[in-house]
């Protein structure tokens, strides 16, 4: 099963509470958060504070997705403030096995997110420590951009690896995601479809949050029907 992540990016921040809360209701189980610096990511979003905040008002999973410089200085105390998913940049970390396993140690779920440029090959040998990848299908910073073409076959090529290392590593892709390349993102290998403006820009967010949803879910099934062919 792939589930649809909204992405609180494109929320309304004044009334953040009640967005979260009707993705809630729409049936949603995990909530992308993203944290930029102004330094990695050309654009200043939220921090620790909002976090807590969230985990103190919802039950989802907290997907927190750092688009920082240095986070291994600063991991732990996102992890304190909240975060189930911790997902730290391949292209910020010097030591990337060390802040994984920390990231594990401290009681959340470690992913490594993969820029655009950067190939699925770097991460061979960190696999098998890794909860899920997460692949940037529009280049960090600013949501609403145009997906990237090429990202579906990032994601095969990312699927195969770590289907050659019999691994259960969730596949996750963010930017870019809306109702008519769900389908594609679910049959390629995603599981976590992380959709942002998509859901929170649309007229009735709820509404397509479940169509979303509803078309990973169908995809699902084809994905599984095109396995058993092969």
């Amino acid at each position: 099963m792939a589930l649809i992540a909204p992405s609180i990016l494109a929320a309304n921040f004044v009334n953040l509470e009640r967005d979260v809360r009707a993705m809630e209701e729409a049936g949603a189980q995990i909530l992308h958060v993203d944290v930029m610096d102004g330094h990695f990511a050309p654009n200043l979003t939220i921090g620790l504070p909002v976090i807590k905040g969230l985990k103190g008002c919802t039950s989802l999973l907290l997907d927190v997705h750092l688009m920082i410089s240095n986070p291994e200085q600063t991991a732990e105390a996102y992890i304190d403030a909240g975060a189930d998913y911790l997902s730290v940049h391949y292209e910020t970390v010097n030591h990337l096995d060390r802040l994984v396993e920390r990231i594990r140690e401290q009681g959340a779920q470690p992913g490594v997110v993969l820029n655009p440029h950067t190939p699925v090959l770097v991460l061979e040998e960190i696999l098998a420590k890794c909860h899920h990848v997460l692949v940037m299908s529009v280049n960090p910073g600013f949501g609403g951009q145009k997906f990237i073409v090429t990202s579906f076959q990032k994601v095969r090529k990312l699927k195969s690896l770590i289907d050659s290392q019999d691994l259960n590593v969730k596949i996750e892709i963010d930017g870019g995601i809306d109702l008519h390349n769900t389908e594609e993102a679910v049959r390629s290998g995603v599981d976590i479809v992380v959709a942002g403006s998509a859901i929170f820009h649309a007229e009735r967010p709820k509404e397509v949050l479940l169509q979303m949803q509803r078309i990973a879910d169908e995809a699902a099934i084809l994905k599984k029907d095109d396995a058993i062919s092969l």
